[in-house]
């Protein structure tokens, strides 16, 4: 009985790893999609308040990484999440997307 429990417990240990793996493989797929993005407005004259967003963006991709590297998944696919909603504001108004 004793390795029957053991053996559910090393079978839930594995399967909670896959899914972390496959939630950092998504972040990370989300800041390669990102830094591609950013360097598309880089050639746009954008205003002030475009740079203002922009920066913000750029802010809550750098928290994705420092909260990726506390392994604060959740935080971490928020912020690349909100990072990209702004980014794509500002691809949409200038017709990137």
């Amino acid at each position: 009985m004793e390795a029957i429990k053991r053996l559910r417990y090393n079978y839930q240990e594995k399967d909670i790893m896959d899914h972390e793996n496959d939630i950092v493989n998504r972040i990370k797929k989300d800041i390669e999609l990102f830094t591609k993005n950013i360097k598309e407005i880089e050639s746009i004259d954008l205003d002030e308040n475009e740079v203002e967003i922009i920066q913000r963006a750029e802010s809550y991709f750098a928290d994705t990484q420092y909260y990726l590297e506390k392994h604060d998944f959740v935080t971490s696919f928020g912020c690349i999440t909100y990072a990209h909603g702004l980014l794509d504001a500002i691809r949409l108004f200038h017709g990137l997307i």
